[in-house]
């Protein structure tokens, strides 16, 4: 009887194992949500470090967390890394292209708790008296990654976050 137990147990991880090794080698998470304000405000929330505190779902995950801006002010070449608890781990991000009113994208290391190089994307499309905003993140999936979506969508995982700091964003940019 223990046998046939293990049996079907290593069987079934083999399979989820092998199912993993299935999973695409990268992913996308995108929101998107309409702000009343125009894309010049909107714009200096994302493309100034300083200002994410007013709208990141995680900037609140941890009050001690330690922030260190380096690089220029805002813009291209900023830089913002932060170190804190299990809940926002360690990480570093980067703007690497600033169009005014238009777009930011950004270089994002995640160091612990586990180590990832993604991109993100902002976009900033007027419409009439609003802006619509497009938040992209886009990385590679290690095997680890897979493993994981096995049992969660990395969309599901982060997309509510997204949804968070989109929301976060309207009311800071609509005040």
């Amino acid at each position: 009887m223990f046998k046939k137990i293990a049996l079907v147990i290593v069987v079934l991880v083999a399979a989820v194992l092998l199912f993993a090794a299935t999973k695409p080698d990268s992913f996308s998470v995108q929101r998107t949500a309409t702000i009343k304000a125009p894309p010049e405000k909107v714009f200096a929330l994302i493309n100034d470090f300083h200002n994410w505190p007013v709208w990141s779902p995680w900037e609140k995950l941890d009050p001690a967390m330690k922030r260190t801006h380096t690089g220029s002010a805002a813009g291209q070449g900023a830089v913002y890394a932060w170190l804190g608890n299990s809940d926002v781990g360690e990480g570093r991000m980067e703007i690497v292209d600033s169009v005014p009113s238009s777009k930011v994208g950004i270089k994002l290391d995640f160091i612990t708790p586990f180590e990832s190089k993604n991109n993100t994307l902002f976009t900033l499309q007027p419409q009439g008296d609003s802006t619509q905003v497009t938040w992209l993140m886009q990385g590679p999936a290690p095997y680890v990654t897979k493993l994981m979506t096995v049992f969660m969508s990395m969309d599901k995982l982060i997309g509510k976050d997204f949804e968070a700091g989109l929301a976060n964003m309207k009311a800071a940019a609509e005040k």
